[in-house]
Parts: structure tokens; C-alpha cells; sequence
């Protein structure tokens, strides 16, 4: 996870360690939360959204950035609610988001929601809290 406000680097961050775990022989997908959300709610739709949580799980890491951009929707937070939920310890997801935890119920529709994404994605996970820093 990492936090800041927009233009600190947490997209450069997330893209550097990234291309590190490729290096490293790892496979990684990087992608805006609010694409892959979109292509999992239209997976959903088509009723292929097993398969299309699959074709995810080939990948040692997810990096989804921005999260802070997914529209307050039930339908669009619940395909990305399932993709954290299938991952949950077994699979990485590496997110960036402008705001702290305290303000993700702009994400989720509900607080028993955001609760429990919240739980899975910090459950074994490093935190990373980026800040302007005036000279």
C-alpha cells in the first residue's frame, strides 16, 4: 500500500518495484483500479468473471493505482471487492491511493464493505505513507 497526496511518486514507486520483480522473474501486471474494474464488471456481465479473476491470478503481483478514482458504485466496488477477497493470501496486489484508509468510504458503498477490504489488504501487508516535502 502507498499513500499520498497526487504528484509525491507513489505511481513511480509502484512502477519501480514492478519492473524489479520482473527482473527478478516475477509477473506483473500494472493497471488504473478504475480499468481493471471496468473490465471485471464487464467480465460480470458477460458472466465470465471466474475467468477473468484467473487470467489475474497468473500474476505474483497486481499493482492497482488509484484506487481513490473508482466510482462509489455497487455493482463496479464489488467486482473490485471479489478481486481483493480471491487474493487474500495467496496472491499480491500492490495499491497506490491519495487518501488514508479513513476516507475509502468514498470507494465502497458501505462500511461493513470498506471494513473488510480494508482487513484483507492490510493483513500481512507494508505500508508506505509519501509526503510533499516543501525546501
Amino acid at each position: 500500500m502507498i499513500f499520498g497526496p497526487p504528484g509525491v511518486g507513489k505511481s513511480h514507486v509502484g512502477c519501480g518495484i514492478g519492473h524489479a520483480l520482473i527482473e527478478a522473474g516475477r509477473r506483473v501486471l500494472y493497471m488504473r483500479t478504475s480499468e481493471l474494474v471496468q473490465r471485471l464488471q464487464a467480465a460480470r456481465q458477460t458472466l465470465q468473471l471466474p475467468q477473468a479473476l484467473a487470467k489475474l491470478d497468473r500474476y505474483d503481483l497486481l499493482i492497482l493505482d488509484d484506487i481513490s478514482y473508482v466510482r462509489k458504485d455497487q455493482a463496479e466496488t464489488s467486482v473490485l471487492f471479489e478481486l481483493i477477497a480471491e487474493r487474500y493470501e495467496r496472491r499480491s496486489i500492490l495499491i497506490t491511493a491519495n487518501q488514508p484508509f479513513s476516507g475509502w468510504d468514498t470507494v465502497f458503498p458501505d462500511a461493513g464493505m470498506t471494513v473488510a477490504a480494508i482487513d484483507r489488504l492490510v493483513h500481512h501487508s507494508t505500508i508506505f505513507e509519501l509526503n510533499n516535502v516543501e525546501s
